[in-house]
């Protein structure tokens, strides 16, 4: 029978996840098309360390935690692989092999990190989780394969190639990130009562994570520098002021908000399942982008959302 548990709440809080990295899919994708998806992506950063600090400030009365060695060791780790790394592999293959590939690769993270979490933590799932997670990788794979191929970019073999590549470390990245993360807090090696809270976790994340895109800062500024010096200019549509604006919200639900509640999944639950729940962006996006872009609906994206809808469903039956 279903009752309210502390791993309910790590599911509640990975379903949040996937609706707030919903929203912050639209408002990235605006700020991308106005200024440079690398500015955003550092800025979505540094942005959501500042949010980070002050809520910690708020909630521990103090500016710096107290953490293990170790712990700092693992969240570091984390955010550099998981938010610098990983996310700057994923939208390089969106510019590759376009977004419904990529994405679609993507559903091969939560796998992956069962795969880390029965390896590192000893995590081991029920027949019945290991059904819910299948029906709802297949009902988000199946509503992402419903969007037209020719969504995507006419690509070369290399850039193909170099695309699933990306897409491919990326969901690595992804799932290894959330897996430091969760270790980071303290699971598989100290006691509970030492361990991290997921807030204080996810500002020391965050922090690494900003030093991370240190050097992606460089090479891009240095690609900027030649590009000018051979006359290639970039063209962009709306203003730059727009984008910031944009990339701004894009950081409030994203990496401030949804990064948080990421990390609270983790932490209350196997990592498989939570990574599971934090992967359902495709499915809550369907009818914002109804709302907003007149998208149609097809049949087929419906099962697909009725699906995985169904297979969360039996992840908390079976919590």
């Amino acid at each position: 029978m279903l009752s309210f548990s502390p791993v309910h709440l790590g599911y509640a809080a990975g379903l949040a996840t996937s609706v707030l990295w919903t929203g912050t899919s639209l408002f990235f994708t605006a700020a991308g098309r106005r200024i440079s998806p690398v500015l955003v992506n550092a800025a979505r950063i540094a942005l959501a360390v500042v949010l980070h600090g002050v809520t910690f400030r708020l909630l521990a009365d103090r500016w710096l935690p107290a953490a293990e060695p170790g712990q700092i060791a693992y969240l570091a780790a984390s955010g550099v692989i998981g938010l610098s790394l990983g996310d700057q592999a994923l939208f390089t293959a969106f510019l590759d092999i376009g977004p419904r590939r990529s994405t679609l690769l993507m559903t091969t993270a939560p796998l992956m990190a069962a795969l880390f979490g029965w390896m590192a933590l000893g995590e081991t799932l029920s027949v019945a989780a290991w059904m819910g997670v299948a029906l709802t990788i297949a009902g988000v794979a199946w509503v992402i394969l419903e969007r037209p191929a020719s969504a995507g970019p006419r690509e070369t073999g290399a850039r193909q190639t170099r695309g699933v590549i990306l897409a491919l470390i990326g969901a690595a990245c992804q799932a290894g990130g959330l897996l430091l993360s969760k270790q980071g807090m303290g699971h598989g090696w100290l006691p509970v009562e030492r361990h991290l809270p997921p807030q204080t976790a996810t500002l020391v994340r965050m922090s690494f994570a900003a030093v991370g895109m240190l050097p992606v800062l460089l090479i891009h500024g240095l690609r900027e520098r030649k590009r000018r010096a051979a006359g290639v200019i970039v063209t962009r549509t709306g203003s730059p002021a727009a984008g910031w604006a944009f990339a701004a919200c894009g950081c409030v639900v994203g990496p401030y908000l949804g990064v948080w509640m990421s990390l609270v999944a983790g932490d209350r639950a196997p990592i498989g399942v939570a990574q599971t729940l934090c992967s359902l962006t495709p499915v809550f996006i369907l009818p914002l982008a109804h709302l907003i872009h007149r998208e149609h609906i097809t049949p087929r994206a419906a099962l697909g959302a009725l699906a995985a809808v169904a297979g969360c469903g039996l992840l908390f039956w079976e919590a």
